[in-house]
């Protein structure tokens, strides 16, 4: 297999970090361009470059055969959206087309398929530039990440309930590890099958409901977990409640933003819509990797990993 020079965009996220792994796990060269804040020992073995997009852009691509992008907006807020899931991923393929970069992988989400909220249309915005560009490219939608649904194992690990939407039943995904997605990532570069194609990815294993991650903490703990159901109509009322206000205070208008990002995980599945069917399909939904996350759990419970949410605690 080819060596390849690849330049790392979003890559001291825990993706990003995971995917420079596996990029030199295959031997290929990684180069990341990082914030000037930002910890360059997240990313052990790359070539690190310091600087600002769009700024920095021309310089770090010397050189470069692919461009893998991790940038995603860190609260989905409107305006974080478009100057990062859109401006700065058109900013880095303008700079890469022009100095004659040959593939560009992005990251984006299996949630684009139902744009409701501001930062999905800026990932379709892209989305669209990237596959009329002059470029060979890969879009990754992958499903549910394990850090996603990780918030509650702290507090059933305290006795708290584990709070659920409706029934628990409403929603399922196939949630996939940072090192399988990784993974993932790195093989478009080489892979021909997977040029030029939009791909949806989740985990190995049957869809799972919150429910499921319930059963799944109680048999890790031994001990009976309680459910709390919390009631649709509650996040809608709040969503209500927040959007009018936000007509009078900015502060409340981005609450209500973010409230309705929590309404959409709540109540969307993460998984292949069928719009023939009109519903999601898990049995159609790709799967790839080996890690499960009931084995994930187990290693928080026992704590050999953190809670790494971040500023997406709100998903």
């Amino acid at each position: 297999m080819a060596t390849l020079s690849i330049l790392l965009l979003g890559g001291t996220g825990t993706i990003g970090r995971a995917t420079a792994r596996a990029l030199r796990a295959d031997g290929h060269r990684v180069t990341a361009l990082i914030r000037p804040s930002a910890d360059a020992s997240l990313l052990p073995g790359c070539t690190v470059v310091r600087g600002d997009l769009p700024e920095a852009l021309p310089g770090a691509m010397t050189g470069i055969d692919a461009v893998v992008s991790c940038l995603a907006s860190r609260t989905g807020k409107p305006a974080d959206a478009w100057a990062v899931d859109h401006a700065a991923n058109s900013a880095a393929l303008k700079a890469a087309v022009t100095a004659g970069v040959r593939h560009f992988t992005l990251l984006s989400a299996i949630c684009v398929q139902k744009p409701h909220l501001e930062f999905q249309r800026a990932k379709l915005a892209f989305e669209a530039e990237l596959q009329t560009a002059p470029i060979d490219w890969t879009i990754v939608r992958p499903t549910a990440f394990f850090k996603s649904l990780s918030g509650q194992v702290p507090r059933v690990a305290k006795g708290k309930p584990f709070l659920v939407f409706g029934d628990g039943r409403l929603t399922a995904c196939k949630p996939i590890s940072d090192a399988d997605l990784g993974r993932f990532l790195t093989l478009t570069l080489t892979d021909p099958t997977k040029r030029n194609r939009i791909l949806p990815i989740g985990g190995p294993g049957p869809a799972i409901t919150p429910l499921d991650q319930a059963a799944m903490l109680e048999r890790l703990t031994g001990q009976p977990v309680r459910i709390k159901r919390v009631p649709v109509a509650l996040m809608q009322g709040i969503v209500g409640l927040l959007s009018a206000l936000g007509t009078l205070s900015p502060k409340l208008k981005a609450k209500a933003q973010l409230a309705r990002i929590g309404r959409y995980y709540a109540t969307e599945s993460m998984l292949l819509w069928n719009p023939a069917t009109g519903a999601y399909d898990a049995d159609a939904t790709p799967e790839f990797g080996t890690d499960r996350l009931e084995d994930h759990y187990a290693a928080m419970l026992r704590g050999e990993v953190a809670d790494d949410r971040g500023a997406h605690a709100i998903f």
